[in-house]
């Protein structure tokens, strides 16, 4: 398998001579983000985080996300936090895109690099640093868990891109397919977050349409998405939010692979409200 390549925002500020057109939609069953609007003037600082700002791509919001959020973090040499989750509800996953952290989970240290790859249960303790000479970037995407009864919950574990080999979907010859960290049947866990790669020319060749709430961050290439009635552009970057039924399907552009993170909410039925 290619070492993957992940994109990572700039930040900065677009120059005054540049035109207000842009790809930039939000819609009542879809958004798309596109990567020029992760300016300096969009970050966010969150509480007991140091040298360190954020990028809200998702939140739970009306006619927005209902189950996740969702953030791109840069962390500066030496930032970090030993408080990093206010929620004690909240499961996490971290997806390092840029450089390298420290993770301790439980008293337990770990160095994430490039392409790394940690779940966090929620209630567990953990903190992150970075005590590399160079700033590193993460996704950082959180849910409040739902847990069963009968169930257990999950436990933490940390892995890597590069040590799981993408696994095709049915009859696409490799085309498309998908990095998955947890195992589809594992019903501890409520929420997935995958890496799904298509090759040059690769499609999804039907309007999706299921129960399943996505966010999708284009990690690399380029793409024409369906988003419910509309075809749009994405490239390495842009995110992209799906209403649960919103219909999606995709052509991958080319010339290298298109690769997105993307979140899911699974295994649970589905709430009914107050009865």
């Amino acid at each position: 398998m290619t070492k993957p390549t992940y994109y990572v925002p700039e930040g900065g500020l677009p120059p005054q001579t540049q035109l207000l057109t842009d790809r930039a939609v939000f819609t009542d069953a879809y958004a798309v983000i596109p990567k020029g609007t992760l300016s300096d003037i969009t970050t966010s600082a969150l509480p007991h985080w140091s040298d360190a700002r954020f990028w809200v791509l998702a939140r739970p919001l009306s006619g927005f996300a209902e189950t996740f959020s969702h953030y791109i973090a840069e962390v500066a040499p030496g930032g970090g936090s030993t408080r990093p989750e206010d929620n004690p509800q909240a499961e996490a996953v971290l997806f390092v895109v840029e450089g390298e952290v420290s993770l301790t989970i439980d008293g337990a240290e770990h160095k994430l690099v490039t392409g790394g790859y940690a779940f966090l249960p929620a209630g567990c303790p953990w903190a992150l640093t970075n005590a590399s000479d160079a700033a590193a970037s993460f996704h950082w995407i959180r849910k409040a868990y739902q847990s069963v009864d009968g169930v257990d919950a999950p436990e933490p574990f940390v892995t890597s891109d590069a040590v799981h080999d993408p696994i095709p979907m049915p009859g696409t010859d490799g085309a498309w397919a998908t990095t998955r960290f947890v195992d589809p049947s594992d019903l501890r866990h409520d929420m997935h977050v995958n890496i799904v790669t298509f090759q040059p020319g690769g499609v999804i060749p039907f309007a999706e349409t299921h129960v399943m709430e996505h966010g999708l961050y284009v990690l690399e290439g380029k793409a024409v998405y369906r988003l419910n009635q509309d075809w749009v552009e994405v490239e390495a970057g842009d995110y992209m939010w799906l209403r649960a039924f919103c219909p999606q399907a995709c052509y991958a552009g080319g010339p290298g692979p298109f690769r997105y993170l993307l979140y899911k909410d699974v295994n649970r039925h589905m709430s009914l409200g107050k009865l």
